[in-house]
């Protein structure tokens, strides 16, 4: 197994060969069924892509040997917080947790070290603290293949809106961030509006109408995360911009999720491209790391098994960085980027019954 770890026993080493093996420490169990109690806390459940990853957990918890306790923090970091009063009241040995500020969530992290109760991340990465790993996609990777399919379908020249996230959150900063480095290191030509929407689709829709109307020739729309799908092509079925990519009046829209929609969206040709962002992977991979760290192993940067790499991003913290790939109706390469065709069966989002 190429993912490196520190094992204590023949058992550890078959339970880490076998990925999502039911293997048990013999202790940190939950009171009944002899299974390790983990608690889950969903950020929110206003997205599809959450939504999704809500659907995923409980099988991947059922398939690792793990009792669940869940909770939903609504992208709020209060409530965030008194969900892990609740389950340290419930005795967890691990948490898994998605905070949105990834600013705010350092004292709470700090109470479940002190109680050494290992937490790991999903989707974010904490500015501060400590966890036992974080499970992530790299974000500055979505911004960067936003940019080069935006600035290829543009010619390098032109106006595009980008929606921003939540710049209180690092994927936020990532994707904004890496968006416009690109932009301006390849394609000096396009000029970028960028929107702050705090993951919000009614603002999304509300400054994207804004900036149709100040600038009817805008030709790109980079939506940070699916939030902001519906209002966006409500706006440009307003503005008569629903066209299909061969009319000139196309407005080119690229996505970050790869959910169901996006993908018929992509088929029907109202949008263009997203970055598949796996939240079957993340939802399987945050327990198999929270199992892990009950067990007591370790991990080390370098290539896991299943195409990933952890790296670590500060002293004491490691964060796998799972696939995330360009998807296109076509599944040409955009500035050197590879795509996936939007209806390859390899895609979670084609997949989800």
């Amino acid at each position: 197994m190429r993912l490196r770890t520190a094992l204590s026993s023949t058992a550890s080493v078959v339970c880490a060969l076998t990925l999502l093996s039911a293997c048990d420490s013999g202790s940190a169990t939950s009171s009944s069924g002899g299974k390790p109690l983990v608690g889950v806390d969903y950020p929110r459940s206003d997205t599809d892509f959450w939504n999704s990853y809500i659907k995923y957990t409980p099988d991947s918890a059922k398939q690792l040997g793990l009792s669940l306790k869940t909770t939903n923090s609504q992208n709020d970091v209060a409530k965030l917080t008194a969900n892990v009063q609740t389950f340290i009241s419930q005795g967890v040995k691990g948490v898994a947790m998605a905070p949105q500020d990834t600013a705010a969530i350092a004292p709470t992290l700090a109470q479940l070290n002190a109680k050494k109760i290992p937490v790991v991340t999903v989707d974010t990465r904490p500015d501060s603290g400590k966890v036992f790993m974080v499970v992530r996609a790299d974000n500055r990777a979505y911004g960067e293949k936003a940019c080069q399919f935006l600035g290829t379908k543009l010619g390098g020249k032109g106006k595009v809106v980008m929606l921003e996230g939540g710049l209180d959150s690092i994927n936020g900063r990532d994707r904004t961030e890496a968006f416009n480095d690109c932009i301006k290191k390849n394609y000096p030509g396009i000029k970028v509006f960028g929107e702050a929407t705090n993951w919000d689709g009614a603002v999304a829709a509300q400054k994207l109408q804004t900036d149709l109307t100040a600038h009817p020739d805008i030709k790109g729309v980079y939506m940070e995360s699916s939030f902001a799908l519906s209002g966006t092509l409500q706006v440009l079925k307003q503005k008569g911009l629903l066209v299909g990519p061969k009319d000139k009046k196309h407005v080119f829209v690229v996505s970050n999720d790869g959910i169901p929609e996006e993908l018929k969206d992509m088929a029907a040709g109202k949008i263009d491209a997203t970055v598949s962002q796996p939240a079957d992977l993340y939802a399987k991979y945050a327990l198999y790391y929270v199992k892990a760290a009950i067990d007591g192993k370790t991990f080390k940067p370098g290539k896991t098994d299943h195409d990933s790499t952890i790296i670590q991003v500060r002293d004491g913290l490691l964060e796998d960085q799972l696939s995330a790939p360009l998807v296109t109706a076509d599944g040409a390469a955009y500035g050197g980027v590879a795509s996936v065709k939007s209806d390859d069966p390899s895609l979670w989002g084609n997949n989800l019954g």
